[in-house]
């Protein structure tokens, strides 16, 4: 069982595609990240759906539009994203299993249930640190570990692909063949 969803990988991975690095596009649609990717397109719809309600996205208007980060990458953290898709849970739900010793009789004494659990402290400390961590990294410092790690042409290539996606859907690119009777010009 993992505390952190899929969904806050997948939702990081599109995002660092929107990071304004060598390796990412200001704007790109939900369908060309989820292709890019080989991630369900409706998957990454609900994904940017909760993206945007946390304001770490903005969508753009009508058929050719997309989403873009609605702040620097270096002003959005990991733990802002895990915060978007899973919610600010808990990593750790103490049961109090500590008064149910069949010992107490139904009547646990005071010094078992005194204070916070011994196990929840240890999981309350551990779960601080780690949101310290995550709050400590940002989408840019992952883009530019991404970056540093591929190869050069890399970061083109995905520009191109995303760029070129987007200019098919509004019909930027020009016909390489006249059509019957249209001059070009």
């Amino acid at each position: 069982m993992s505390f952190i969803s899929t969904g806050v990988e997948y939702g990081l991975h599109c995002l660092l595609y929107l990071s304004r690095s060598h390796a990412a596009v200001e704007e790109a649609s939900v369908r060309d990240l989820a292709e890019l990717q080989g991630i369900p397109v409706d998957y990454v719809a609900k994904l940017f759906t909760k993206l945007a309600r946390a304001e770490l996205v903005v969508a753009t208007e009508g058929i050719r539009g997309g989403f873009r980060l609605a702040r620097p990458a270096e002003r959005i953290s990991v733990h802002d994203v895990v915060v978007a898709i899973d919610g600010d849970k808990s990593l750790f739900d103490c049961r109090e299993i500590r008064s149910r010793c069949a010992v107490f009789e139904d009547a646990p004494p005071a010094w078992a249930t005194r204070g916070v659990c011994s196990i929840h402290a240890v999981m309350q400390t551990a779960e601080r640190a780690m949101r310290t961590e995550l709050k400590q990294q940002t989408l840019a410092d992952l883009a530019q570990r991404t970056v540093d790690k591929a190869p050069a042409n890399f970061g083109p290539q995905v520009v191109h692909w995303l760029t070129d996606r987007a200019a098919n859907r509004r019909g930027d690119k020009e016909d390489p063949a006249p059509a019957k009777g249209r001059k070009r010009g």
